[in-house]
């Protein structure tokens, strides 16, 4: 009982820890952004439900039904489950286990009598029991392991949170896609009908010796060519519909009604919060998810040099047995065992060894993982910087131009009809309105998907929904 006593204070006072303690490894970080052009960029704290400033409000309708039923964030959130539930696993080793039992068994044997003759004797044995153990935890295995599991299920939870941002970047992008789709076929739907006005004036014009074959043979092909953007621009609709359908968790046409008509594209906000620089390494889940990673492989390295020491382990068995099933009862025929165990590893074969050097490895890989997804995780930051910037600019050039051009158009139209100019300079102003109007409708939908990429990069989309 002294023993017993004296391995119970050792396990109470020991703080012992064998492994490496954790340190967040140091990453050299710039206190601002290094992107030359930040126009429209602001370093005030960034919107978490960044969604909201595009003021949509079907964007806003088709981001809680994608939080709520896509199959990858269900997933993720049983990948949570499993790690509580191993963390619960691995927890259980810190208390003692207690197993209890019963049995009955019919015995026959042989018995000799005294006078030498054999015989047989049967009788019955009934048994009940309580084992239990305890291992007491003096050198931190088992607090190791469940750092380790702990750790686990910090980074499950941030995966998660990891598959909400990319979730709602990749929806936001489908969307934005859809609607930027439906803008140029807009367009070219419009620039049709003006050229089959020109083509209808153009052989009138032909009719009356006014104009040649030739010039109705090239407003004919203008037309054509125009009218051939049309289907790609509907298989393009078709596609983004299927994939908003699909992470939403439903059928890839399920939406097609719903999204047929055409909408406007999100328009982008006059200013958009980035924050610091240095607070990206909080933001954005992916690199909380690898840190949590480190702590545990740091912890993993202190229970596999835990394994070189002994173990200290306490048990006890109490039991009755009897002949009979009514005698099953406190008193005489009780039975009890107790006592301590040591188990000490003397020889493995360089098991241990191997294994310490395995999750020293495994330390260093997640290590390095982390800051690989560090200067990623900068890099796309960075580079969504310049993109959004910079996109401003070309929309603005583009609008310019489109303004020309609907003058252009107008002037050749008048100058031909007055006998002034040749009907190639029309093809070629309406030529360039197409073109033009076409760009314009592609630059505001990058702009928006520059935007969306981004709040993607800060982390953003995760905290409103950060418990499972």
């Amino acid at each position: 009982m002294r023993l017993i006593a004296a391995l119970i204070l050792a396990f109470l006072v020991s703080g012992c820890s064998l492994g490496p303690h954790y340190q967040r490894p140091a990453v050299s970080l710039a206190h601002d952004w290094s992107a030359p052009e930040k126009r429209g960029i602001e370093t005030t704290e960034p919107v978490a439900e960044w969604w909201s400033t595009f003021n949509d409000s079907k964007l806003d309708e088709l981001v809680k039904r994608a939080v709520q039923n896509n199959l990858d964030l269900q997933l993720a959130t049983a990948r949570i489950t499993e790690a509580r539930a191993v963390h619960g696993i691995v927890r259980s080793r810190l208390f003692p286990s207690m197993d209890a039992g019963v049995s009955a068994t019919r015995n026959r044997q042989r018995v000799i009598a005294p006078g030498g003759e054999v015989g047989e004797a049967e009788f019955s044995n009934f048994e009940g029991h309580l084992d239990a153990s305890w291992e007491l935890d003096v050198f931190g295995r088992i607090r190791s392991g469940l750092k380790a599991a702990t750790a686990d299920t910090v980074a499950a939870e941030e995966s998660r949170r990891a598959v909400l941002v990319s979730l709602l970047g990749e929806l936001g992008r489908s969307y934005a896609n859809l609607r930027g789709l439906q803008l140029r076929l807009v367009v070219a739907e419009k620039n049709i009908r003006t050229q089959q006005e020109t083509l209808e004036v153009t052989q009138a014009r032909s009719k009356a010796g006014l104009a040649t074959d030739l010039d109705v043979e090239r407003a004919l092909a203008q037309l054509e060519t125009t009218r051939s953007a049309v289907p790609s621009l509907k298989s393009g609709i078709q596609t983004e519909i299927h994939r908003v359908s699909v992470l939403l968790g439903e059928d890839p046409g399920a939406l097609a009604d719903e999204l047929s008509a055409s909408a406007p594209v999100p328009n982008t906000p006059p200013g958009v919060p980035v924050g610091l620089r240095t607070e990206l390494l909080e933001r954005r889940p992916d690199l909380r998810e690898s840190e949590a990673e480190i702590v545990a492989a740091t912890a993993r390295v202190g229970e596999a040099k835990a394994e070189y020491f002994p173990r200290f382990v306490l048990f006890g068995t109490a039991g009755r047995q009897a002949a009979q099933l009514h005698d099953l009862t406190l008193g005489v025929g009780n039975f009890f065992s107790a006592g301590p165990a040591i188990s000490v590893p003397v020889f493995t074969g360089g098991r241990i060894r191997s294994n310490i050097r395995v999750q020293d490895a495994r330390l260093q890989q997640s290590v390095l993982r982390y800051r690989s997804a560090v200067l990623s995780a900068l890099e796309e930051t960075e580079n969504a910087l310049v993109n959004y910037s910079n996109e401003q600019s070309r929309r603005e050039r583009l609008e310019d131009a489109v303004r020309a051009n609907e003058e252009a158009v107008t002037l050749s139209n008048d100058r031909y009809r007055a006998g002034l100019t040749d009907f190639l300079s029309v093809l070629d102003a309406q030529r360039e309105l197409y073109g033009n109007e076409d760009l314009l409708a592609q630059s505001r939908t990058a702009q928006t998907l520059d935007l969306i990429a981004l709040y993607k990069a800060l982390g953003g989309g995760w905290q409103p929904f950060s418990q499972p």
